[in-house]
């Protein structure tokens, strides 16, 4: 780009530029491309690396209120988050709440590789515990029953809509809510600053951040199976009468 002054002023009087295409018919730097290459094998080969195995393709459009992959990341992110923080805090989380546009990719059937967790889950959102009265949890509970969309929860939750949408019952480890009670909620960063509309995460009487990415949860949970086994189930349905 050529640019043009003038004596008696600072201000540009004239610019003038070349405009270049980028397609195929640009021809890559082989110096540039030499630099890059060892770091775009290493990174192809760990994102290669075989840590599990899918006997189904599971995708987020598999059901109406709960959907085998999402049952699955509720679980993983209960299942790899619990231990921590109950070595922490000496308490366990009572369920997990995730959301379904989070959700950035199926889970295809065959091989599952590191790459795998990347395309499910490409952002860098991490795990936190929310401590919510009861009170909070029945007006999460009334956002699920409106919503009407797969948000994932884990298995400790179980909520019943009846033909009309209305909540028939709602229980945290088969106990009904109790809107005096303490409630450990797991969730990502993104929903507790009020990601997809759940302002219910700001009435809350305490945060634990545990600094474990959702993906990274999702890496260590499938390293610990063979072969996943990801199932719908009756945590989040509607009756048909």
């Amino acid at each position: 780009m050529l640019l043009i002054f003038s004596c008696a002023s600072p201000k540009i009087s004239k610019t003038e530029g070349e405009r270049l295409n980028i397609d195929e018919k640009l021809e890559p730097n082989e110096a540039v491309e030499a630099f890059i290459k060892p770091y775009r094998e290493h990174v192809n080969k760990d994102m290669n690396n075989i840590i599990s195995y899918a006997p189904e393709t599971y995708t987020k459009s598999d059901g109406d209120y709960n959907t085998a992959i999402g049952n699955f990341m509720a679980d993983a992110v209960y299942m790899e988050g619990n231990p921590i923080f109950n070595k922490r805090t000496g308490n366990n989380i009572d369920f997990v709440l995730l959301n379904h546009g989070g959700i950035r990719s199926i889970i295809s059937k065959g091989d599952i590789t590191t790459k795998t967790a990347f395309e499910i889950m490409p952002f860098e959102n991490s795990v936190v515990i929310v401590e919510l009265k009861g009170e909070q949890v029945n007006e999460m509970m009334q956002y699920l029953a409106k919503a009407k969309r797969a948000h994932p929860v884990s298995n400790q939750l179980q909520l019943t809509l009846d033909k009309d949408g209305n909540i028939v019952s709602a229980t945290i480890k088969g106990e009904p809510i109790d809107a005096s009670k303490t409630y450990f909620v797991a969730t990502n960063d993104y929903l507790f600053n009020g990601g997809d509309g759940m302002v219910f995460f700001s009435k809350n009487e305490s945060l634990h951040v545990l600094n474990y990415k959702i993906r990274d949860v999702l890496l260590d949970n499938f390293k610990k199976k063979d072969t996943i086994n990801p199932k719908q189930d009756k945590r989040f349905i509607q009756l048909n009468d």
